[in-house]
């Protein structure tokens, strides 16, 4: 017999933050969503993957980081974790300077 040749298909960054949110914020079902883009898996979409992903670590959680060491991951983190303090700290300086 021969093997059932399997492949992976690999889904854009935009379809993974769009079908997370079709779950969390408008109450999708992993079979809506799944027929809605074409998706094979179910699994994929489910807690065990993006949504499971995407509550752990945030859109960081989508990214495709095969073939990355663990090093530059942390770097990446740390590097959008301090990008979002700062638009924080912009916003309230901007907020402070209203007031005075």
């Amino acid at each position: 017999m021969r093997k059932r040749e399997q492949t992976n298909k690999l889904y854009s960054n935009e379809v993974r933050k769009e079908a997370v949110r079709l779950h969390e914020e408008d109450k999708w079902t992993y079979k809506q969503i799944t027929e809605k883009y074409g998706i094979q898996d179910k699994d994929r979409v489910r807690k065990r993957k993006w949504v499971y992903k995407f509550r752990k670590l945030g859109e960081y959680g989508l990214l495709d980081n095969r073939g990355r060491r663990e090093e530059y991951i942390d770097k990446d983190r740390y590097n959008q974790q301090l990008q979002r303090e700062n638009t924080v700290l912009k916003k309230c300086l901007e907020i402070w300077k209203r007031e005075v």
